[in-house]
């Protein structure tokens, strides 16, 4: 207020990010009331800032004072890119085991690569993190990938890998 008195502003703001307690309200008031300062002082709390604010939902997530937090993009990006290689390794076994038993037979190249991708799915997650999977676990693995998916805009149900 030292500042305000010297320089004259028209208008004091102060923005809280939250709620201003009430021992500091009521020196603002007293200081209204006590100092008559020239200039206005306005208060904006959490409601005022979401008034003012509400077409600016990014912003207001940045600084986290949206009621529902919102993950980031880039942490939904990574949790889709986890489900995407769970599911993908695990269409891997099945075609491990296909290979395996001679029930298939894939084009020796593009088998090297996939032998190749399982390892790095293996390396980057842990090999005890790609399953087995019990039928509800493997349920929750496409179901979240799918809505992982959905929230970056594809259409429900695109678990394509």
């Amino acid at each position: 207020m030292t500042w305000a008195e010297a320089e004259r502003p028209q208008v004091i703001l102060v923005i809280a990010s939250n709620f201003l307690s009430n021992p500091a309200k009521d020196y603002l008031d007293d200081y209204r009331r006590n100092r008559k300062p020239p200039f206005k002082i306005k208060i904006w709390e959490k409601p005022t800032i979401h008034e003012l604010a509400f077409r600016k939902l990014s912003l207001l997530r940045k600084y986290n004072l949206t009621d529902v937090p919102i993950r980031a993009v880039q942490a939904i990006i990574r949790a889709e890119e986890e489900f995407l290689d769970k599911v993908w390794y695990n269409r891997h076994q099945v075609l491990r085991y296909l290979e395996k038993t001679g029930k298939t037979k894939t084009d020796p190249e593009i088998w090297k690569g996939a032998l190749k991708a399982a390892k790095k799915v293996e390396t980057k997650w842990g090999k005890s993190n790609l399953g087995p999977y019990t039928d509800f676990d493997w349920g929750m693995v496409n179901g979240k990938l799918s809505a992982l998916r959905w929230i970056l805009g594809e259409e429900w149900d695109m678990l394509d890998t």
